[in-house]
């Protein structure tokens, strides 16, 4: 067994068959919503190359998505909108995709490794500080998520062309701070994360 399984094989010893790994997506971004997903894999199942999302290619991460699709007893995805974000803050908001995702879930698991973070659940967990580095089922959820976002960026870039959101996936890179600067945000930005470096770059100006 590799070292990525260390966490769902204790938990299997104890007979906790249904391990969820749970992470999100999105959350440092400035425009759009909030992507968590929640997987459960077979007890022993080894995905060689399923690692953390952010140290894998796209193409890679699209392969590893239809291969966890076909493998894992369950996949649970979770979506918080930008009017949400803003009502309830991004921190709040992530925990609450992380909830959605884990009541997708069928069959519920026995238990949940989170990605830093505590879910809203009577179900038992524990939170994995780098957790898609260190649990093959949380990297397995944070490919979920990823695909699933970078898909919804696809279509949202079909909607606001001007601002890039295919290439940087709505994060502030500084093309995106520029395109903000210069025409103004959209309704899928969040106006929460864009006061701070609208601030900046007029003292920048």
């Amino acid at each position: 067994m590799g070292m990525l399984l260390d966490y769902e094989q204790s938990l299997w010893n104890q007979g906790m068959n249904a391990v969820a790994g749970v992470d999100e997506v999105g959350r440092g971004c400035l425009f759009g919503d909030v992507v968590a997903a929640a997987v459960i894999l077979p007890v022993g199942l080894v995905l060689e190359e399923v690692n953390d999302s952010k140290k894998l290619s796209e193409k890679k991460r699209e392969r590893l998505f239809e291969q966890i699709q076909q493998e894992a007893l369950a996949i649970g995805i979770g979506i918080v909108d930008v009017p949400t974000i803003e009502a309830i803050n991004i921190k709040q908001a992530s925990r609450l995709a992380m909830k959605r995702a884990v009541e997708q879930l069928d069959p519920q698991p026995d238990f949940l490794l989170v990605d830093a973070e505590r879910v809203e659940s009577p179900i038992g967990q524990m939170a994995v500080i780098h957790g898609d580095a260190l649990s093959q089922s949380i990297a397995a959820a944070s490919i979920i998520a990823k695909v699933t976002r970078d898909r919804m960026c696809r279509e949202w870039d079909v909607q606001y062309p001007e601002y890039g959101i295919g290439l940087h996936k709505g994060y502030a890179t500084k093309y995106h701070r520029e395109r903000i600067a210069e025409i103004g945000p959209s309704p899928l930005h969040r106006k929460t994360f864009l006061k701070n470096i609208l601030v900046e770059q007029q003292l920048l100006f």
